[in-house]
């Protein structure tokens, strides 16, 4: 996919308008939550949809990550 190239103007309270294109795309609604990384020289907006989610199915199998988060929900059950 060739990146496309949107400018917007981020308002004095720091908003900024997602184009419409944009939206209809990544699936991003009224109440959609998003989250934005910081890497260097630039900021990333990811929003949080469920294709998101469901792409993320199974991506920590096998990690210790998923071993400290399993863990973790153990941990709370038991509260």
């Amino acid at each position: 996919m060739t990146p496309k190239l949107e400018r917007v103007r981020v308002s004095s309270r720091g908003q900024v308008i997602i184009p419409a294109r944009v939206r209809r795309r990544y699936g991003i609604r009224k109440g959609t939550e998003v989250v934005f990384l910081e890497e260097p020289n630039r900021v990333v907006m990811q929003p949080i949809t469920r294709k998101f989610i469901e792409g993320l199915c199974g991506s920590l199998k096998g990690s210790a990550a998923m071993d400290y988060l399993l863990d973790q929900r153990k941990r709370d059950r038991k509260l």
